[in-house]
């Protein structure tokens, strides 16, 4: 059942299942809560109170806000984290992935763990050599700035597809890239993608040697939106106080590792959060 809670610019809506240590996701652009259908049902069958974030500007939440830089949607998680009584664990894709980062750093009593999928959460830069030798780098960049510079549908679907490599995809394939379609074919949400991918994740990294509870990063080994992902995680790990982080690689896995291999990603999840969650 979707709740909904309002905070300063607009309304958040989630949904909350199961009992027990609270857990909060929160997934990348032009996405909704629905991205975590598969990982939902296993943290609640473990014992986990989860409740499933629409970011601003996505799902079920208000479209127009004034602002939505990583640093906005930390604020968020702080609200929802606040209104549902924490503390709790962040899990974080892709953009979300920073906003947890700055989420754990602004509030560490708050926050007991942090979980990065794929997460864009230091500046970045263009890799000129890997553009021109590793095809799934190059494919991904020009169809991912293609999109958002262009507010291209076509674009966005040619990136995911890319996104999720070696043909694994989930059954419900179709009904997962109409939802997104839908969304993304409204003009407040396009420009919310628009704006989210202007957002330079500066705002994350700056923060990532202030956190002070554990944090687990999860890579695909294809994830199309780094040249080396494996180099981009262990990035981040250097950029977090020494002994905090961890770095899990998951062959074959693209941006979507919680989509295409749910299993995967759950079985890095439950320990970390049987260490890191509390009630």
């Amino acid at each position: 059942m979707t709740e909904f809670l309002s905070v300063d610019g607009g309304t958040l809506a989630y949904e909350v299942a199961g009992e027990g240590p609270l857990v909060v996701l929160a997934h990348g652009v032009a996405d909704s809560r629905f991205a975590y259908r598969a990982v939902v049902p296993r943290l609640v069958a473990a014992g986990y109170r989860v409740a499933a974030l629409d970011t601003r500007g996505c799902g079920e939440s208000s479209a127009d806000w004034p602002s939505y830089t990583r640093t906005d949607v930390a604020g968020d998680l702080i609200a929802l984290v606040r209104h549902l009584g924490g503390p709790a664990v962040l899990v974080g894709h892709s953009f979300s992935g920073g906003s947890a980062t700055i989420a754990a750093a602004q509030e560490p009593e708050l926050i007991t763990g942090v979980v990065e999928l794929a997460p864009f959460t230091r500046g970045q830069s263009v890799s000129l050599g890997a553009f021109f030798t590793v095809g799934r780098y190059r494919k991904g960049m020009l169809r991912l700035l293609g999109a958002g510079m262009f507010g291209s549908l076509r674009l966005w679907r040619a990136y995911l597809e890319v996104s999720y490599p070696g043909g694994v995809r989930p059954a419900d394939w179709e009904r997962r890239t109409a939802r997104m379609d839908a969304l993304m074919g409204e003009p407040a949400r396009m420009k919310a993608f628009k704006a989210m991918g202007r957002s330079a994740p500066t705002d994350a990294g700056a923060r990532l040697g202030d956190v002070r509870c554990p944090a687990l990063v999860v890579m695909g080994t294809l994830d199309p939106d780094w040249a080396d992902p494996r180099a981009e995680g262990e990035a981040i790990l250097a950029a977090l106080p020494d002994g905090l982080g961890r770095l899990e690689m998951i062959e074959g896995a693209g941006h979507y590792a919680h989509d295409q291999y749910p299993d995967r990603v759950i079985s890095l999840l439950l320990p970390f959060l049987a260490e890191n969650a509390r009630a």
